[in-house]
């Protein structure tokens, strides 16, 4: 008998005539506190490895934890803003396992008692649809130190000459959200996925929890997947959500967007392939690999048992009183969906325009340029345009550029009252770019300003279109496209300090061809 390839895929479309999905998703989001989840060791991103480091985050004998009062408050407000019910009792549990970026050997986590659950969000997808994704858990823990494998020429440790540990993330505060099994959704699971992960970053960020950069791994996603056989065409119907659920595979650290729908598209494809040869799927974790858009064998999935959870001895349980979880109820904020809509309306944008805005992740920034005094759609024009470009060229988001919206609005300004045009503008936008100061001072300072004397002008349109009489005999015969060559001149003339479409009008009433 033939060996079944395990790595073998078939085609989407053959796997999804054959088998339904069933995913789960286990999302990883540090939080944005100043100190860690129990100890003052502080959490800035990109400092030098084991500066950010203690007793009690290195595990060593006799160091005792104490809970971080902001990451409880954190993980409330997350629960609540999940629509889950909150614990009016929870404790901590040690999840007992060896990993080198864990110098305990053990995680100092949640299991029974979690702090939110029973919730749900719900996602739109590109076309409108909404699909409820149910929300199982969202509990505390600790995050675990980072791993640099040296000397391979994947980055993993497979073929590596020797592994760097960092510990300065051991003990980052964590809130890890693990979704009930998602049925139903058939041929759109991974665009659900995606759509959830997306949805999920988007509420993070409103509610100042984390950065959710999933590109700096403040936020990851376990993809679960598994595949059960099909009974008929609706995957929401009776007959096919009685179907039991089949092995999972999960593919750890997901950290992009993309990467999420992806990685789901492909074990669908490879776990199609293996059933359908006769095999059967091992439970496991698996690796994703952005560069071939795959996913590889890892180690055998451990279930809850072999972790010999157990309570917490050096934490006492964290109440959380109604009145408590109340107050931090009013400090949520406009849910994002919720909010983009209300925009979009408020700045008659399309749908096109409003997908171009949450593609670019320039809401926060349009919206303020707009309560600065700048209309939608210019501050649209400004921040998808010139900044976006020098933005990408710098490999910077926009909120991380050196303007804020009230310079936007400002510069803007000057261009609507007829100060500047939109070549000057630019001009202006290197200086605020380069510290030079707010656009007004760059414009003093540099001396940019249209001019507005209609007879200076006309003296200069006069000039150019006596040295130019070929051109103006072709104008006076009605090529009025001609005129470009002379305005391009009148402009040169002037230094680019002249609104063009005045010098269009002067020239062409000129030559009585207006």
């Amino acid at each position: 008998m033939s060996m079944i390839d395990t790595e073998a895929t078939v085609d989407f479309a053959e796997a999804l005539a054959a088998y339904d999905p069933v995913m789960g998703l286990e999302v990883h989001v540090e939080l944005s506190t100043r100190t860690k989840m129990f100890c003052s060791c502080p959490t800035g991103f990109g400092a030098e490895p084991n500066t950010q480091v203690c007793p009690v985050c290195l595990g060593l004998p006799g160091a005792l934890p104490v809970v971080n009062g902001a990451a409880v408050e954190s993980a409330i407000r997350i629960g609540l803003a999940l629509n889950c019910q909150i614990a009016p009792q929870c404790r901590f549990a040690r999840k007992n396992y060896f990993y080198p970026d864990m110098t305990k050997n053990f995680q100092t986590s949640q299991y029974d008692e979690p702090i939110a659950f029973d919730g749900y969000l719900d996602v739109e997808l590109d076309d409108g649809v909404v699909y409820r994704v149910e929300i199982e858990r969202a509990h505390m823990e600790e995050d675990a130190g980072k791993l640099t494998h040296v000397g391979g020429s994947t980055g993993r440790i497979h073929g590596a000459e020797y592994s760097l540990i960092d510990y300065n993330r051991a003990g980052i505060p964590l809130i890890e959200i693990v979704t009930k099994p998602l049925v139903g959704a058939g041929e759109r699971a991974p665009e659900v996925a995606r759509a959830y992960v997306g949805a999920l970053r988007e509420l993070m960020r409103a509610l100042k929890v984390s950065d959710a950069r999933m590109e700096q791994g403040s936020m990851r996603c376990d993809v679960n997947l598994s595949l059960r056989p099909k009974a008929g065409d609706d995957p929401r119907s009776p007959e096919q959500l009685a179907v039991p659920l089949g092995t999972r595979t999960e593919t750890k650290n997901v950290n992009s967007l993309r990467s999420v729908e992806a990685a789901c598209r492909y074990e669908i494809r490879r776990h199609a392939a293996v059933l359908s040869a006769g095999g059967a799927i091992l439970q496991e974790t698996r690796h994703w690999h952005e560069d071939t858009n795959g996913t590889t064998s890892g180690r055998p999935k451990s279930d809850a048992d072999d972790y010999r959870y157990f309570p917490e001895p050096d934490l006492v349980p964290i109440v959380s009183e109604s009145a408590w979880v109340e107050q931090l109820r009013e400090t949520l904020p406009e849910p994002p969906a919720q909010r983009v809509k209300r925009l979009q309306g408020e700045w008659g944008f399309t749908d096109l325009e409003m997908r171009d805005v949450l593609g670019s992740g320039a809401v926060d920034v349009i919206e303020a340029t707009v309560a600065a005094g700048a209309g939608a759609s210019a501050a649209k024009k400004w921040w998808l345009g010139e900044i976006a470009r020098r933005a990408n060229a710098d490999g910077m988001d926009l909120a991380s550029m050196s303007i804020d919206a009230a310079q936007v609005a400002a510069l803007d300004a000057l261009v609507s009252s007829g100060r500047l045009n939109d070549t000057m503008a630019k001009q202006v936008l290197d200086g605020v770019l380069a510290g030079e100061g707010d656009p007004l001072a760059v414009a003093d300072a540099r001396g940019l300003q249209l001019v507005s004397d209609d007879g200076a002008l006309q003296d200069a349109v006069d000039a150019v279109i006596a040295r130019n009489p070929d051109v103006a005999e072709k104008i006076r015969a009605g090529k009025v496209q001609a005129a470009g060559a002379l305005i391009g001149q009148v402009m040169k003339q002037m230094k680019g300090q002249a609104d063009a479409a005045k010098v269009r009008q002067l020239v062409l009433e000129s030559l009585g061809a207006s």
